[in-house]
């Protein structure tokens, strides 16, 4: 059988850009797939001039890190592209933005700085802000109280392989309850592992160690994600960019 001559070599890519979005209201229900297709077809509807693959299905050079779990919303998901044409990336954003439904919201897009590194290895831990309707303020201070005491909480995760139990309390860099009459709030910083451990997990843990259990389910938002600093706090993955473009800035302004 002769084999199919194979058509022109893709353009190559010469520009990456790196973007923050959201996911709000109703769309925090959506899946990874699901946001992936969507964010796909908005880059076609943008005309936003993509970099692909090379062989016989060649696809768009788009990388995703960390995504949030379904029914989680989120003010840091994370994205790179790679673009066979430059552009500006504040006009990328804006026409993203302008092409995606309702409650996913294109916050901030940055050129990748060369020689930088890859955006996942700046992302290891998740600041996650947790409401709990129903609950006092000082019933959650009491339960992450015994919570952080523990060494080890094991609970039941239901991953792609059955259930399997996990540990909730080693991943938990940090957690404290605020909040006002009626609604606690629970925040805490994460580090990422596999598997993940993720709120509704935290919830669980709760539960086997306080008796914790809200009346309503409780709504997760991640608030940031990066990389853990010395003081347990999570620095921001697109600084290292922004830092790069403003010296290049600098030095163009000063020839």
């Amino acid at each position: 059988m002769a084999r199919q001559p194979e058509g022109p070599p893709p353009p190559p890519t010469v520009q990456r850009l790196r973007l923050r979005y959201a996911k709000r209201g109703p769309l925090r229900f959506a899946s990874h797939r699901d946001l992936a297709r969507a964010l796909e077809r908005a880059l076609r509807r943008a005309r936003v001039p993509m970099a692909f693959s090379a062989g016989f299905s060649p696809h768009p050079k788009i990388s995703y890190v960390g995504a949030a779990p379904t029914g989680a919303a989120s003010e840091a998901e994370y994205l790179e592209i790679g673009l066979a044409e430059r552009c500006d990336p504040e006009a990328v954003r804006a026409a993203l933005d302008e092409s995606l439904p309702a409650g996913v919201d294109v916050l901030e897009c940055v050129e990748a700085a060369e020689g930088g590194g890859s955006l996942a290895d700046r992302i290891d831990a998740t600041v996650w802000r947790v409401e709990f309707p129903g609950v006092e303020p000082g019933e959650l201070a009491a339960a992450v109280a015994a919570f952080l005491a523990r060494d080890e909480v094991t609970v039941a995760k239901r991953t792609k392989n059955g259930l399997r139990d996990v540990d909730a309390r080693d991943p938990v860099v940090s957690a404290a309850a605020a909040g006002t009459a009626g609604c606690a709030i629970l925040t805490m910083v994460v580090r990422q592992v596999t598997p993940a451990v993720r709120p509704d997990d935290v919830v669980a843990a709760l539960a086997a160690v306080a008796d914790l259990r809200p009346p309503s389910p409780p709504r997760a938002v991640r608030e940031a994600q990066g990389r853990l600093d010395d003081s347990g706090g999570v620095i921001d993955p697109l600084g290292p960019d922004r830092a790069a473009r403003t010296r290049c800035q600098g030095e163009h302004a000063a020839v």
